[in-house]
């Protein structure tokens, strides 16, 4: 389906996100209402905690290239879906590998909308307190941590117990959720999202693949107990969305995402109506 992210449609979602509209109600073309069933999931709040991760990658399966260099792996339409979805949630949440390589800001910038919080987990305290991440912006900063690391005035640290150097998913969430935080993207890397679905506790996972063969380098995603058959490999119900640059492979694990996701059936415009 291809998605056309109209001013019209963006402003019906940031509206939802605020709980001031519907996504089912309206006249839409085709490509708009399919913007709508893609981004509407994330923007309610009425369904409950959402945990939706997001992996951006080659045609072969590659987030990198054997030296590291990941910048250009999206086309310009996957980093603009990804800055939608941080405009959409109330926290980006990425492990601490990701926040020391690839120095991310995790801001809002190539649409419209505000800030998410920022969660770093990171168990042993190996963040640096300049890090980009932890720059006061106004957006709330978290750190997920174990040990007893001092950090900067407005920063929130939340101390939980790990196990074999790593913090259970389940008692991440439960945290967040304390926090207020109930609508999450697990961003990266491709580890913390693995631990995040062998756990079971992702809602939705999207694949934004771009047209480009990297040959080599790390992959997208690896499971720490991968299927031995492909009988007990998981099979999520799926949706697939054109963005123009990249396709989004859109997977719903829970009940409560796969109904969300359904597209809703109503009078659609003409393709040149607005």
């Amino acid at each position: 389906m291809q998605v056309d992210v109209t001013s019209k449609v963006w402003k019906r979602l940031l509206d939802i996100r605020h709980g001031m509209a519907c996504h089912c109600c309206g006249t839409w073309t085709d490509a708009e209402r399919a913007a709508l069933d893609l981004y509407a999931p994330l923007a309610r709040r009425d369904i409950g905690p959402v945990t939706v991760a997001q992996i951006g990658q080659s045609l072969d399966g590659r987030i990198a290239t054997v030296t590291g260099d990941a910048r250009d792996v999206s086309g310009p339409d996957g980093l603009a879906h990804l800055h939608r979805m941080r405009a959409l949630v109330d926290a980006v949440v990425i492990g601490v590998r990701t926040a020391l390589h690839d120095t991310p800001r995790l801001t809002v910038r190539l649409c419209a909308g505000p800030n998410p919080a920022r969660v770093v987990i990171d168990p042993q305290g190996r963040l640096p307190n300049d890090a980009p991440v932890l720059r006061a912006d106004g957006a709330r900063r978290i750190v997920i941590q174990t040990v007893e690391k001092p950090r900067p005035d407005g920063v929130c640290v939340l101390r939980l117990v790990a196990r074999n150097g790593q913090i259970d998913p389940a008692q991440i969430l439960q945290a967040l959720h304390a926090e207020g935080l109930g609508s999450l993207l697990i961003e990266g890397g491709g580890i913390t999202i693995a631990r995040f679905l062998e756990a079971g506790r992702l809602s939705r996972l999207q694949v934004a693949i771009s047209p480009l063969l990297i040959g080599g380098g790390p992959q997208g995603l690896t499971l720490p107990s991968p299927s031995a058959k492909l009988s007990e490999a998981l099979r999520p119900e799926t949706r697939a969305y054109s963005l123009g640059s990249d396709v989004v492979f859109d997977c719903a694990f829970t009940q409560a995402a796969r109904q969300a996701m359904k597209p809703v059936h109503l009078r659609v415009a003409s393709s040149g109506a607005r």
